[in-house]
């Protein structure tokens, strides 16, 4: 058997906590000559689904998983192999293969819980790799570091860092301040106590407000700006979404707010739902986002709006926006400066890096890569 024309397509690992996925949909037939970055086959984890893109090109040969199937990191889903690959040598590959688990696998709380103490606060984050760019990754207002849950691994040669904001997922729930430039001057703080002098920034919605915060405050800090469905750039705010997630106690109550984040709601899982209700009943945390509310949306209104100060070009800017968002609409990227590069994607909504997670990675590499 010539294993080295045999190429395996596994179940991916998105987000450091993820163990398995459940396969939902295969997107191509056997026979199917594949090229690399073509979705192939639809997983579903316990946080949302998502398409897996050949990693390689060649032909699929053979379909490994069924639907319905729950298989672990790494498990077989399919086989690619030229025509000239035998059917038993394909068959001898498959029984051969085997799942080894690694360091990463048995010991993911070393990697998902890390912590650090900044100006007093006990702050939650993840740092990956080692190498050149920084990307440092900062989530949106009642979120936490898994909104990146299909981005963090699509910088594997750079430094990945996200953290979660106070008040948020395992932080302290307790705020660092309520105003952008206090929380733009903690991430500079968090920046500082990670060694970290310079990154660039990917910032979702509040997330992308604090950015340009900072790039207008401490420019030196910041690389490149990528912000996505981002505050900070025109007045409106959905009062229904953000003052309906902090009022919303259980999940009949929750489901209806949070599906205004996705364009496609039926990716709205109960257990997405059961993880935002056990950090909204952590105590302080409806406390921490009214404060943030009552600062930055009140009344529907955004109070600050930094991207409209920003040049485009120091640092560069890239925004990125669900033409179906309906929590800050996509119009708000008509007062994107001149010289920064806007990119509006179709079927997606507030939430672009977790419906089209594939298209955004590309954006956001082509973007820190040029710089």
């Amino acid at each position: 058997m010539s294993e080295t024309n045999i190429t395996p397509v596994v179940m991916p690992k998105w987000g450091l906590s993820m163990r398995e996925g459940t396969v939902n949909e295969w997107l191509v037939e056997e026979g199917t000559e594949i090229t690399p970055g073509m979705p192939i086959v639809n997983v579903e984890t316990d946080k949302i689904a998502n398409a897996v893109e050949a990693t390689d090109g060649g032909l699929l040969r053979r379909k490994v998983a069924q639907e319905g199937d729950v298989l672990p990191v790494k498990a077989l889903l399919g086989v690619l192999a030229p025509a000239s690959v035998s059917d038993n040598d394909i068959d001898e590959f498959i029984h051969s293969w085997v799942v080894i688990a690694t360091d990463d696998d048995e010991t993911p709380a070393v990697e998902t819980d890390q912590f650090i103490e900044v100006n007093g606060l006990r702050v939650r984050y993840v740092r990956k790799g080692d190498g050149d760019p920084v990307v440092l990754f900062i989530h949106g207002f009642g979120g936490d570091l898994d909104n990146w849950l299909f981005n963090l691994d699509a910088f594997a040669h750079s430094t990945v860092v996200a953290l979660d904001l106070p008040g948020h997922g395992q932080s302290e729930t307790r705020l660092a301040g309520h105003t952008l430039a206090e929380l733009a001057a903690f991430v500079a703080d968090f920046m500082h106590a990670l060694q970290l002098p310079a990154a660039h920034l990917v910032g979702h919605s509040l997330g992308g407000a604090i950015a340009a915060q900072l790039a207008l405050d401490a420019p030196e800090t910041v690389r490149s700006l990528s912000l996505i469905d981002s505050a900070g750039f025109g007045l409106e705010v959905n009062e229904g979404y953000t003052q309906g997630f902090i009022d919303a106690q259980s999940r009949r109550d929750l489901k209806p707010v949070v599906e205004l984040l996705f364009a496609d709601r039926s990716l709205v899982s109960r257990q997405m739902l059961d993880d935002l209700l056990k950090y909204k009943r952590l105590d302080g945390a409806g406390e921490c986002l009214s404060a943030l509310h009552d600062s930055l949306f009140a009344g529907g209104q955004q109070s600050t709006l930094p991207g409209r100060e920003l040049s485009g070009t120091s640092p560069p800017l890239l925004l990125i926006w669900g033409e179906h968002d309906v929590i800050i609409p996509a119009t708000h990227a008509q007062s994107a400066p001149m010289g920064s590069r806007v990119e509006i994607i179709d079927g997606a909504g507030h939430m672009p890096q977790m419906e089209q997670a594939n298209q955004v990675n590309r954006l956001l590499q082509q973007h820190i890569e040029a710089e």
